[in-house]
């Protein structure tokens, strides 16, 4: 009696341990699609002297035009980092950035931390930055996250999973500091390196200064026979 009585009673314990294990599985193990992965990117496709320029927390009805300008008028293409409620308020620049040939990026709803976030959290912020963005651009292709601040957490594979990669960068020239045009131009030069994804700013502040570098600095990296490629993938 007594060794059937335990028999069931690990017999039960065994299925209890066994369903949370595949609980826990299915739960803990997002899985990337297809040409995406976890890795956070920071390098331009492309062999030699390219470089990938990024702009983020736009759009700003202040800067981001005028920048777009100057991207057009130089024949350069680069990723937008777009925040949620920017978008939102500003619609018709998404669909002016997409027209003129750029790559949309989901840089999160509201520019939160999301270092400490569950899973769940995330993917409910990166779904609702880019349903926002699809509102404003129809089947917008969005092949890009960049975590803001950098705080990175959990998502990458979050990202990863709904279809974006991670886009990391390496070189940040700081124009968050305002520090002047010619400053700008400086840390641009100078900190450029072959193969580098260079982090700037469109929005979240004036980027007047920001888009005067990038003016100034475009048709000194092509005489020195730089070229601009857009970020890699993961695969």
């Amino acid at each position: 009696m007594f060794a059937s009585t335990n028999s069931r009673r690990v017999l039960r314990l065994t299925v209890a341990l066994s369903a949370l294990a595949l609980a826990l599985g299915t739960a803990g193990t997002a899985q990337a699609r297809p040409g995406v992965s976890t890795a956070i990117i920071d390098t331009a496709r492309g062999d030699g002297n390219v470089v990938s320029f990024t702009f983020d927390d736009g759009p700003n009805p202040a800067d981001t035009p005028r920048l777009l300008d100057v991207l057009r008028r130089h024949h350069v293409k680069a990723v937008f980092c777009l925040q949620g409620d920017q978008v939102e308020q500003h619609p018709e620049l998404v669909r002016r950035i997409a027209a003129a040939g750029h790559t949309l990026c989901n840089h999160s709803m509201h520019h939160d931390d999301m270092s400490t976030w569950t899973p769940e959290q995330i993917a409910a912020d990166l779904r609702q930055t880019s349903a926002a963005i699809r509102r404003a651009l129809p089947h917008a292709r969005i092949p890009y996250f960049r975590a803001p601040y950098g705080a990175w957490g959990q998502t990458p594979a979050v990202a990863a999973s709904l279809g974006m990669q991670p886009l990391g960068w390496r070189l940040a020239i700081a124009d968050w500091e305002t520090p002047g045009t010619d400053e700008l131009v400086r840390r641009l030069e100078e900190g450029i390196t072959a193969g580098a994804v260079v982090l700037m700013h469109d929005g979240g502040g004036d980027r007047s200064q920001t888009v005067d570098a990038v003016d100034r600095v475009i048709p000194v990296l092509k005489a020195r026979h730089w070229r601009f490629t857009l970020p890699e993938t993961g695969c």
